[in-house]
């Protein structure tokens, strides 16, 4: 098969200009990418196991030698996912959607179920524009894509490490286009722009398998729409690599040991409480035990568990599906989140039942778990009882380590961290690897309380929270504690540190 330009039939080279790269399909069928090009040499790299004959066809639409590098079915997907990525298209196609050229039948089309977006062959302005913003967010790890409609224009902000930054920003009347395209993606209701919608797309990107969630809410100019992208790749990690310390990494270990009980995980929205949940399935999921779950919503597809989505439209609430599913002879039960007094109820009657369960709660550290199951009206003895360990967590931003740069810390801030005046820590400087903002993805810090004998006692007795946390944080860091070392390591900056620390931590450090 010749390598076609132009109106994509095969052709001989003309005289033109010879484009140094290969057409997706071509790259991806036969297995050979291009990497990049250093002194006058292309770098290609070929799966394994591919035809080595292709690369006579790569010679003749390059034109150029080049030097081969063989490449693992993994390496290859992920170089093909990097290099096809579109990076910096989306801006120009948003400039070819002209007003009231929304045609129907484009919309309608539909995108297949986990279909390419790199090898998507179809011209539509719109629907390359929405493939690119994806594509583009995807390859730089961004979290969220938020598309925000104005009277000024259509702007999307992109959360990337925690942080939104405007990525884009487009003319008003691309609004309504843009929000039914991806409505149809997600299988929503195009009509519909008076009540909030939720959908689901799924997608490839180079053979990389993600998941986008779809959230719509109407305002006062259009419908705002945030995608919320679940990386399949990244969701199933293991306890060793959360970026535990030794102590919360023993703690939610030997938790997880234990027949039964009530393991709490703790944090802010987007503190990657489900990530750690996950993990602590992965662990547990030996293909021994009946795991279920129920959650709002199930984020990633998780074999070998099953999953119950709650939907409080038809009464399948948290504490409902949690009913249902102790029925259903369960060794492991995870709940999305504790929310009223009726779930935290039926989990701990699923606790003293012999059933180990996994939660979450919405409080600022792990101590503060303890009063939150009080204010649902837990007797104390039932909780000390119950409960093995509650870990809280929040994410700090990573220091680029290709690019930080060692200062002394000022007075202030050497105070504040518990550190020497002028010791040294690190500052965040930009450079091409981390896109100019000094960091590189987010780390995780934790705090864990393991539930002993003396801490029973102090739950069962109404002990408050301070008493609680001098007994647990003698001897173990809390999460200010936690976040000081990452400075002193050169993890994160002081900055982000002070972020998460709470003022009483500080003090009592």
């Amino acid at each position: 098969m010749k390598i076609g330009r132009g109106s994509g039939e095969d052709t001989q080279p003309d005289s033109g200009p010879i484009p140094l790269d290969l057409p997706y399909a071509f790259a991806k069928s036969r297995g050979v990418v291009l990497l990049k090009r250093e002194d006058g040499r292309l770098q290609v790299a070929m799966r394994a196991g591919a035809d080595p004959a292709d690369l006579l066809e790569v010679r003749r639409y390059l034109a150029m030698p080049f030097d081969v590098e063989i490449a693992e079915p993994a390496d290859f997907d992920r170089h093909l996912s990097d290099h096809y990525a579109m990076d910096g298209t989306a801006a120009a196609m948003a400039g070819s959607i002209e007003a009231g050229n929304a045609d129907d039948d484009l919309l309608v089309s539909g995108l297949p179920s986990a279909d390419d977006l790199l090898d998507s062959a179809d011209d539509a302005p719109v629907i390359r524009l929405i493939n690119g913003i994806i594509a583009e967010a995807i390859r730089q790890g961004v979290s969220d894509i938020h598309i925000e409609p104005y009277e000024s224009g259509l702007v999307v902000r992109m959360r990337q490490d925690g942080v939104l930054q405007e990525r884009l920003r487009m003319p008003p009347h691309v609004a309504p286009v843009v929000v039914s395209r991806i409505k149809v993606m997600a299988r929503l209701d195009i009509a519909e722009r008076r009540v909030p919608q939720d959908g689901r797309i799924s997608l490839t990107l180079g053979g990389k398998q993600v998941d986008v969630r779809v959230s719509t809410l109407p305002s006062r100019v259009g419908e705002r729409v945030v995608l919320r992208i679940l990386d399949k790749d990244s969701a199933f990690i293991s306890l060793d690599l959360l970026g535990m310390s030794d102590n919360a990494r023993a703690v939610i270990s030997a938790a997880l040991a234990e027949p039964n009980g009530i393991i709490l995980v703790t944090g802010p929205t987007g503190s990657g409480k489900t990530t750690s949940l996950y993990a602590c399935l992965k662990q547990l999921n030996d293909g021994k035990r009946n795991i279920l779950t129920v959650e709002d919503p199930v984020e990633y597809a998780f074999d070998g568990i099953g999953q119950t989505q709650v939907n409080a439209k038809v009464g399948m609430t948290f504490a409902a599906g949690l009913r249902a599913i102790l029925r259903q002879d369960p060794d492991v039960v995870m709940v999305g989140e504790i929310r009223d007094r009726e779930t935290a109820e039926i989990a701990v009657q699923a606790a003293l039942t012999g059933h180990l369960v996994l939660s979450t709660v919405h409080t600022n550290d792990a101590i503060g778990a303890i009063t939150r199951m009080r204010d649902f009206k837990i007797e104390p003895f039932l909780l000390a009882s119950t409960l093995r360990a509650v870990i809280a967590q929040r994410l700090v931003r990573r220091l680029c380590p290709d690019c930080r740069e060692p200062v002394q810390a000022e007075a202030g801030a050497a105070a504040l961290l518990g550190l020497d005046a002028g010791s040294v820590i690190y500052r965040p400087v930009g450079c091409e690897k981390c896109g100019g903002s000094g960091y590189q993805g987010r780390i995780g810090v934790f705090e864990a309380i393991k539930v002993d004998d003396t801490v029973r006692r102090y739950i069962g007795n109404g002990g408050d929270e301070a008493i609680i946390a001098r007994h647990v944080f003698a001897n173990s860091p809390n999460l200010a504690a936690a976040a000081r070392r990452l400075v002193r390591d050169g993890e994160t900056t002081a900055e982000e540190a002070v972020r998460i620390m709470r003022s009483e931590a500080t003090a009592d450090a």
